[in-house]
C-alpha cells in the first residue's frame, strides 16, 4: 500500500529528492514509490508507540546522517534537485531559499536565508510587530557576526524535523516530509523539540554516542528553533509571532 501526495511541481521535486538524498546517506526516509510532476507515492509506515530504543536508534541515525555533507555548503539543495528549474525549495508552503555555491559562515546563511526571508510576511500578518522586527534584526546582525558559529561542518538535514515528521514504526523511527538541505546539526535536534517529540533525551543519548554535540549546545537549542518558528509565524500568525520574538531576545 502507498501514500499518495499531491502539491507544485517544486513541492514534489523538492520532497522527492531530499527523500533520495537523505536514504543514500544511511538514513531511514519514508521509500518513494513514485514521482509524477505533482504528485509522489510513498511506502505506507505502520504506526507503533514509540520506545526508548526506538528514541535511541533515531538519535544515532541523525548522527549518522549529519556526518555527511562537508563537501557542501550552508543551504545546499539535495543533488537530486533542479535549483535552476524551480529556484527554491519548499517547507510547508513556503519558499525555502537555496543556493547553488559559495560558502557563507553559518550564521550569515541563517541570518540571510532562514530567518530574515520570513519577517516582512510575519510583519504584514501582524504577528510580529515593529518592535519585533527590530529584535529579529539585531539577532541577525549578531548571527552575521559570527558570535553563534560552531567548529561544526555543514549538514546533510531533514530540515523540518518536528515530531510530526517522525513516524514511529514497529521497526523504528522513519523520517517524513522533508525539506532537506545543507545546514548546522544542531537545527534538526532543535526542530524537534519545539512542539515536544517523545523520549527526548534519549535521542540525544544515542546521537552523542555517534558525533558528540559541541559545548553550548544546549544554550544554543533556541537559536535553532527560530527558523521553524518564524516560517510558522509567517504561516500562521497568532502566538508564534510572540514566540518568535521572545526566542530571538534571548540572543540578540
Amino acid at each position: 500500500m502507498t501514500f499518495v501526495k499531491r502539491g507544485s511541481r517544486r513541492q514534489i521535486a523538492f520532497e522527492a529528492a531530499g527523500l533520495a538524498d537523505l536514504a543514500a546517506h544511511g538514513a531511514r526516509a519514508a521509500e518513494l514509490a513514485w514521482v509524477e510532476e505533482t504528485s509522489l507515492a510513498t511506502v505506507r509506515i505502520e504506526s507503533a508507540p514509540a520506545t526508548r530504543e526506538h528514541a535511541r536508534e533515531l538519535g544515532r541515525m541523525l548522527a549518522s546522517l549529519h556526518s555527511h555533507g562537508g563537501d557542501r555548503v550552508f543551504g545546499q539543495a539535495p543533488p537530486g534537485f533542479d535549483l535552476a528549474e524551480h529556484g527554491a525549495g519548499t517547507m510547508g508552503q513556503e519558499a525555502l531559499p537555496l543556493v547553488t555555491g559559495g560558502a557563507r559562515p553559518w550564521g550569515v546563511f541563517y541570518a540571510e536565508d532562514r530567518i530574515l526571508p520570513y519577517l516582512d510576511s510575519a510583519l504584514a500578518g501582524g504577528s510580529i510587530d515593529a518592535d519585533g522586527a527590530d529584535t529579529i534584526h539585531a539577532l541577525a546582525e549578531r548571527l552575521r557576526d559570527g558570535v553563534f558559529d560552531t567548529d561544526d561542518q555543514p549538514s546533510i538535514l531533514h530540515g523540518d524535523l518536528w515530531s510530526g515528521n517522525v513516524m514511529w514504526s514497529p521497526s523504528g523511527a522513519v523520517l517524513i516530509d522533508p525539506a532537506s538541505h545543507t545546514g548546522h546539526r544542531e537545527s534538526d535536534l532543535a526542530q524537534l523539540t519545539v512542539f515536544g517529540v517523545p523520549h527526548g533525551e534519549d535521542i540525544i543519548g544515542g546521537y552523542e554516542e555517534v558525533h558528540p554535540l559541541s559545548d553550548g549546545w544546549r544554550e544554543r537549542v533556541g537559536l535553532h528553533q527560530l527558523h521553524i518558528l518564524i516560517v510558522h509565524a509567517s504561516l500562521f500568525g497568532g502566538s508564534y509571532g510572540n514566540q518568535t520574538v521572545r526566542t530571538a531576545a534571548r540572543y540578540a
